[in-house]
């Protein structure tokens, strides 16, 4: 998959396009791909995909953003998994946040992208005060020459498939709706790095996982799969939050006990898989009661392999 970094002034080939956050590639959103993706194949044009970094909700209200699903590298490796062709990721700042509708469209969808087809969600806004929207675009593929289709709703169980969703089931601690909702289970992936090693003191020892002073949608103690050590996915416990036991930093981190692994893992790349929440974050009087909890929180993701094997 190709990734450019900003729209082109003018583009080089026409292009069949989605524009959306894409955070976490839920259901909904797979289902958007696949039609863009089909029409792309039948056209014999890119697949595109044109995304945010950071968030808008992120640019316009940091402190109230919701945290995000995925990274933006999760993201990009999700849609070229998804057979998307072209990534585009455009930088949101003031200056793009005061494009009028007018100009987003005749700047970006007609001169920069080139566009032949649109796929967007059902609530798709765009330009200065989200004043663009559905009825704006077709009138607007009527004078440019290129058609546009909206998503219709996904809904699971009765329920709307969105990325705020997600986040609650996660929230929540609902491991298993959250899978529902996003079609696998609910992942972080990023590189080993070393740590302060306390957990190989304990007898449990950890890979630390690298957050990039993200925020995450999840805390507490789960049940995990590990990709990314092995030719098959292993078993183990992770602990994510901010180690109250053991740290006051304030900082968030994933560490990762890989069951029957011992080997040096730093440098990897892994994919952790939440899939059943044990317990909330405890702190705890000294690090004996800790090793004590550590070792029922692995006995309790055991047996639940027992019943669940991968």
């Amino acid at each position: 998959m190709q990734v450019s970094r900003g729209v082109p002034a003018l583009a080089a080939h026409p292009a069949v396009l989605t524009i959306g956050n894409f955070d976490g590639l839920h259901l909904g959103h797979q289902r958007l791909l696949g039609l863009l993706r089909q029409e792309a194949r039948t056209l014999g044009l890119p697949a595109t995909v044109m995304t945010f970094e950071p968030h808008p909700r992120e640019f316009f209200a940091p402190a109230s953003a919701p945290a995000r699903l995925a990274s933006l590298r999760e993201k990009l490796i999700g849609l070229a998994e998804a057979g998307i062709d072209h990534a585009v990721v455009v930088h949101f700042d003031a200056r793009f946040a005061a494009l009028s509708a007018g100009d987003f469209i005749e700047r970006v969808l007609v001169r920069g992208l080139a566009t032949r087809r649109l796929f967007i969600g059902d609530d798709f806004r765009f330009g200065a005060g989200r004043r663009g929207d559905f009825a704006m675009l077709c009138e607007a593929g009527d004078s440019h020459r290129f058609r546009v289709a909206a998503m219709p709703t996904v809904t699971v169980d009765d329920e709307r498939v969105s990325s705020s969703a997600v986040r609650d089931a996660l929230a929540d601690g609902d491991m298993t709706h959250a899978a529902r909702l996003l079609g696998r289970p609910y992942s972080i992936a990023g590189r080993v790095v070393r740590g302060d090693r306390i957990g190989r003191t304990l007898g449990f020892p950890t890979a630390n996982v690298l957050l990039r002073h993200r925020r995450v949608p999840l805390a507490g103690i789960f049940t995990v799969s590990v990709e990314g050590l092995a030719g098959c996915a292993l078993p183990g416990v992770a602990s994510i939050g901010r180690r109250p036991t053991v740290s006051d930093a304030g900082r968030t981190t994933l560490e990762v006990h890989v069951f029957d692994y011992d080997a040096d893992c730093y440098g990897a790349h892994l994919r952790v898989n939440f899939l059943d929440k044990q317990r909330d974050e405890e702190k705890y009087p000294n690090l004996e009661l800790l090793r004590a909890q550590i070792a029922r929180d692995a006995e309790r993701a055991r047996e639940w392999f027992g019943i669940h094997p991968l």
